[in-house]
């Protein structure tokens, strides 16, 4: 019941927070909508700003939600790092600022709010990515050398693609991020997986 209650209010906060914006969005709001009384309220949260900081980690939790699905699945490493990079890229667009109204609503009004989403599920995504070249590596999937070269560029990769995609930038061939998605996921795997591995 508690975990409900509490699930409720973050919920009705984010939908508030993404139609009327974080600043015009007030407790009593969050109390109407959420059919509790501001005492119940404050049994979870102390003020607006916790129910923030509970918005945001509920944010970046659904942004790595599909990739940890992928990297716990029981698909062979070479499989499963395809998949994963594929998902990463979708990930991406889906909550891209004009494709997310939370984030879209975040972006506009404060550009640290919006990093600030993605430098959680950053952290989140790493700890991941790690286990997943891990698991690679120890079944002989994967380079140790290279793939340690990616987790070591992937990030930065992705904060790139991640700024091209909510800028709505392509470069200067007209070529959308989006568009090269499989050549850069082949490059990427065919970089690290070892000769007997590689699908293509």
């Amino acid at each position: 019941m508690v975990s409900k209650t509490r699930d409720k209010l973050i919920e009705v906060a984010r939908q508030l927070f993404a139609n009327k914006g974080v600043e015009n969005t007030t407790m009593n709001d969050i109390a109407a909508a959420s059919e509790k009384g501001r005492r119940t309220i404050y049994t979870y949260f102390k003020n607006k700003r916790e129910i923030y900081n509970a918005v945001v980690e509920r944010q970046s939790e659904r942004m790595v939600e599909n990739l940890r699905n992928i990297a716990s699945s029981t698909l062979e490493p070479v499989q499963k790092l395809e998949q994963y990079l594929n998902q990463r890229f979708q990930l991406v667009v889906d909550y891209a600022p004009r494709h997310d109204m939370v984030l879209r609503h975040i972006f506009d009004r404060d550009l640290r709010r919006m990093e600030r989403v993605h430098k959680l599920a950053a952290i989140k995504e790493s700890e991941m990515f790690r286990k997943l070249l891990d698991e690679g590596i120890a079944k002989g999937a994967f380079d140790p050398v290279q793939a340690e070269r990616l987790l070591k560029v992937h990030p930065i990769l992705f904060q790139g693609v991640d700024f091209c995609v909510m800028r709505d930038s392509t470069d200067t061939s007209g070529i959308s991020v989006l568009d090269s998605r499989e050549a850069v996921v082949k490059f990427l795997v065919a970089g690290i997986a070892t000769n007997n591995t590689t699908n293509n």
